[in-house]
């Protein structure tokens, strides 16, 4: 995951400065959010989360073995390409 320097913040920034993070996660999509140097948290947008609910829907009516076979098959990808829905079903 490649996280850019806009995209990151402390957790006290956070609670400090609310209104100013969420215009930076506005603009960046993401915002990332630090405690004692470990990320503790991720901000999106409304716009980046609408675009990952239905992702994320999908992948939470699978089965375990479907998650697991999903998993392997983004994992395996270097360049972006289409999942077709029968390659979720190979195993």
């Amino acid at each position: 995951m490649k996280i850019l320097k806009e995209g990151i913040v402390s957790n006290s920034d956070m609670i400090k400065n609310y209104k100013l993070c969420r215009e930076k996660a506005e603009s960046t999509g993401r915002l990332f959010v630090f405690k004692n140097n470990q990320l503790d948290a991720v901000l999106f947008s409304l716009i980046e989360f609408e675009k990952l609910t239905p992702m994320l829907e999908y992948f939470e009516s699978l089965s375990t073995e479907d998650h697991v076979i999903a998993l392997n098959l983004l994992q395996g990808m270097t360049l972006p390409t289409k999942i077709k829905h029968n390659d979720l079903n190979e195993g």
